[in-house]
């Protein structure tokens, strides 16, 4: 059995012939679903100019989930920090912590989630843009809930309202940063599994012990989708395939339906990159899903996972929670 704590990464899928208002509701719906199970966080990633992605202002979107639940810790995964302003941040989740104490997570993230074109329409100047920034915006950021270094500028709320701060990389570049720094760490193995080992091997050589941590926590972030069988599985995650594929030629749209993604005529080029991006994730019977997240955790000595599950009709995707939390997990006791 699993028995390290058990999260949920979602993104708000927008499925073809429904609209974001609907993805909104199924992550609603997903949220509550995944508290009663006992998952331990609930996070929500922000991306933009994304047609199947509604989880395009996380801060706002995580005010509404926490208003509808009671207990599960809910978050960023993340805030892209080069898309905003350090003090907007500091002020958005100090309202969130102000309002739900002790149940927030802001996991900050150093990539722009986007095309540069957006990026610029977002942050409205290339200052902030660059990968060289990121560490001295992510100091004002953390000034902004300590207050260590008193400036003109106070963060209400946000001054003594710190949620708990995560770095999310998918590289090393974040991985020894969160290092140095003493945070927790999540890496993005569900779309970088071939970094997924250096980068943990960064961050566990490079950690300090720190205010918020006295040694290393990395999270591992993976694709999982459960089902009653292996083929239904392979069935459910065509879409989600042919998404990313899509994404990345360039093409994105909202997310096709399974018999859709099933008749799609991969060139063979297209299936073997839809093949790697599969390799090390967890995608069948619950039989097969605890085998590849076991092997996960002993490969990565993960303190934790991060599921994501992006399929096409919200049914399937609380299923697959219920199936891993149940038959995989062998029942969830959220960590304190």
């Amino acid at each position: 059995m699993i028995t390290v704590p058990l999260s949920v990464l979602d993104l708000a899928p927008v499925a073809k012939g429904t609209s974001a208002g609907a993805a909104l509701q199924a992550t609603t719906e997903l949220a509550r679903r995944t508290e009663e199970l006992g998952y331990h966080r609930f996070w929500v990633a922000e991306h933009h100019n994304m047609p199947a992605i509604a989880s395009s202002a996380p801060a706002v979107l995580l005010a509404h989930l926490a208003a509808n639940t009671s207990t599960i810790r809910l978050g960023s995964g993340g805030v892209m920090l080069p898309n905003h302003a350090p003090l907007v941040v500091a002020e958005q989740f100090g309202t969130l912590e102000a309002l739900h104490p002790g149940r927030i997570d802001l996991g900050i993230g150093r990539a722009p989630g986007t095309d540069q074109v957006t990026a610029l329409a977002l942050r409205r100047t290339m200052e902030g843009l660059s990968a060289e920034g990121f560490p001295r915006e992510l100091a004002d950021l953390m000034n902004y809930f300590s207050g260590e270094k008193p400036g003109q500028i106070i963060a209400t709320p946000g001054h003594g309202e710190q949620p708990a701060v995560w770095l999310l990389g998918s590289s090393g570049f974040s991985a020894q940063l969160a290092g140095l720094l003493g945070l927790p760490f999540s890496f993005a193995h569900h779309f970088s599994s071939a970094n997924t080992l250096p980068a943990l091997a960064l961050y566990r050589q490079n950690f300090r012990p720190s205010q918020w941590l006295d040694k290393p926590y990395a999270m591992v972030a993976v694709n999982a989708v459960c089902a009653e069988t292996d083929e239904r599985a392979e069935w459910l995650t065509g879409p989600s395939a042919l998404s990313f594929l899509k994404l990345r030629s360039g093409r994105p749209e909202p997310l096709s339906t399974p018999d859709e993604a099933a008749a799609y005529p991969y060139s063979e080029f297209e299936r073997e990159f839809v093949l790697q991006r599969r390799d090390g994730q967890a995608m069948g019977s619950p039989e097969t899903v605890r085998r590849q997240l076991t092997e996960l955790i002993e490969r990565t000595g993960a303190d934790e996972l991060m599921l994501t599950t992006l399929v096409y009709d919200v049914e399937d995707r609380v299923r697959s929670y219920e199936l891993i939390a149940e038959q995989v997990a062998g029942g969830l006791h959220r960590a304190a």
